[in-house]
């Protein structure tokens, strides 16, 4: 028969008759604590968490309201080429400046005159071997109809918003990705591939190919990498991005307007909302039947 339990103590130390895990009734339901480690958000943090979803959703759009305006000859593919080389110039200067900045901050490792060298020679290659491809990826799916093209790259660009890395870069990190992040942009430049090949010339081909390149490859390094330096800078990108996918989506089609306004809603707005009604049902029961954490220092 155990002891009694009117004089136990809550001690490993001290042999005291009962079995290692025993406590005394009197104490279990005083020991039970209610989400002991909650912490709430704030509808305002959840909104700026947000952003970069709704920068990725609204560079898609940006992407898809090109490929319309090039497919219709509404763009001539080499504005679209000299917009997108623009942009890269102007978006390495940020990485390049930001990415100083942060290493400075932290003595972190500075990008040296070799990195950039060595990132203008990729660049170049990228470049001779997008346009060298552009007569095949013109062909590649010319046996497959256009329901089919607009359905898998449904899938693929679906694929990429769920694959991509939202996270904030870390300082000693630059340059590296997740798997994640790479089957993601894999997966949009699949898309984009794909949907090229249902352009005329190839010329459009190959300013679609490079803009898809920008957009996917490129941008979402930058993003990672301002959202974790300036928050300021960080909003202000957001809704640039926004508005610019909302603008262009006008000149599509209403539908495709609609579904642009109401993704970017639902994502920046609606959600926060959604999961701020859903805190009070947390509900996470801790007590002595949980392994002890040691408190160190």
């Amino acid at each position: 028969m155990k002891p009694d339990g009117g004089n136990w103590e809550k001690i490993l130390w001290k042999n005291q008759g009962f079995e290692d895990n025993y406590i005394h009734p009197q104490f279990f339901l005083e020991s039970l604590r209610k989400n002991p480690n909650f912490k709430p958000y704030t509808y305002s943090s959840l909104v700026l968490l947000t952003c970069a979803i709704t920068q990725h959703i609204s560079s898609i759009f940006i992407f898809l309201g090109i490929f319309f305006r090039l497919r219709a000859g509404v763009l001539h593919p080499r504005g679209i080429l000299w917009f997108s080389m623009g942009a890269f110039c102007v978006g390495y200067v940020c990485w390049s400046l930001l990415s100083s900045r942060q290493s400075s901050d932290f003595r972190g490792r500075k990008i040296t005159s070799e990195q950039h060298l060595k990132t203008l020679k990729s660049s170049i290659l990228v470049f001779l071997a997008l346009i060298s491809l552009s007569p095949v990826l013109r062909t590649l799916t010319a046996a497959t109809s256009s329901d089919s093209i607009w359905a898998l790259s449904a899938v693929l660009f679906t694929l990429n918003v769920l694959l991509a890395d939202y996270s904030v870069m870390p300082t000693n990190e630059h340059g590296q990705v997740r798997l994640s992040s790479v089957l993601s942009m894999n997966a949009a430049i699949s898309g984009s591939v794909v949907l090229a090949s249902r352009l005329s010339t190839d010329m459009a081909v190959f300013a679609l190919a490079i803009c898809s390149v920008v957009t996917f490859a490129f941008f979402p390094l930058l993003r990672r990498l301002i959202q974790g330096t300036c928050t300021s800078a960080w909003v202000a990108l957001t809704l640039l991005l926004g508005a610019s996918a909302v603008w262009v989506a006008t000149y599509i089609s209403d539908t495709f307007t609609y579904l642009c306004v109401s993704t970017l809603m639902v994502v920046t707005f609606v959600a926060p909302a959604m999961l701020m009604w859903a805190q009070k049902f947390k509900n996470e029961i801790r007590g002595p039947w949980d392994v002890a954490v040691p408190i160190v220092g």
